[in-house]
């Protein structure tokens, strides 16, 4: 069983060796590129072409991982799908050892940049897993300790740092404002209420005395004459 998804059906390759080759001309062609994976380790192709081949050569790197070289069938179908013989050696002698442990696929597929314009389709790198050639897609340098990035690192952590000082202290200023504005409020209110009690004892005295006025002017009126 194959390690990764597979078509449901062979993908319709024309002409691969020329008009009228038919199925014999589409294996002759699958069989140039496994051969040619086997010995390069890296092919560029179109994509079509590309993921049809990489099937059978998935398929050949586990039955000779499962058997060795020992088993006839496996053998045979070395020998058929390897046109240069000398390969042979390096399927069972360097390939097996090499994916021996491995869990995964055994291949890698890469979808190339579309040039625009362009006369073909879409195109494709498949490579062996392990290959001697620098990486399709170039590893990412560690930036993190460079002098520069260093430098803006420290600079925004001041800057954050900054800020957060900022607002606390602006938020502890207008903590202090709200208090001293209620302690304000709270002597104002004091006040008016002392003021309003006093105003209101005299009121009462006032009263008094003009009653009192008034029961004066009233006696005088009823002395006899």
């Amino acid at each position: 069983m194959l390690r990764f998804g597979i078509r449901a059906r062979p993908r319709k390759m024309a002409s691969l060796e020329g008009l009228g080759s038919g199925p014999e001309g589409r294996l002759k062609r699958l069989r140039k590129i496994v051969t040619g994976l086997v010995r390069h380790e890296r092919l560029e192709m179109p994509h079509g072409t590309a993921d049809e081949a990489r099937g059978y050569a998935e398929r050949l790197i586990q039955i000779a991982m499962k058997h060795g070289d020992q088993h006839p069938p496996t053998m045979e179908m070395a020998n058929y799908w390897l046109l240069e013989k000398d390969l042979i050696h390096k399927l069972f002698k360097v390939l097996v050892p090499r994916f021996q442990n491995s869990p995964y696929t055994f291949t890698y597929m890469w979808n190339l940049p579309t040039k625009y314009p362009s006369p073909g389709g879409a195109m494709a790198i498949l490579e062996l897993k392990g290959n001697p050639w620098p990486p399709v897609k170039p590893r990412q340098r560690e930036t993190r300790y460079m002098l520069s990035n260093v430098l803006l690192d420290a600079a925004r952590h001041d800057y954050h740092r900054q800020k957060e000082m900022e607002q606390s202290l602006e938020t502890r200023q207008s903590h202090d404002q709200g208090e001293t504005t209620a302690a304000e409020q709270e002597v104002t209110s004091q006040d008016d209420a002392v003021a309003f009690s006093g105003v209101k004892s005299t009121g009462g005295c006032e009263t008094q005395d003009i009653q009192g006025v008034t029961s004066q002017s009233k006696g005088t009126d009823l002395k006899p004459a």
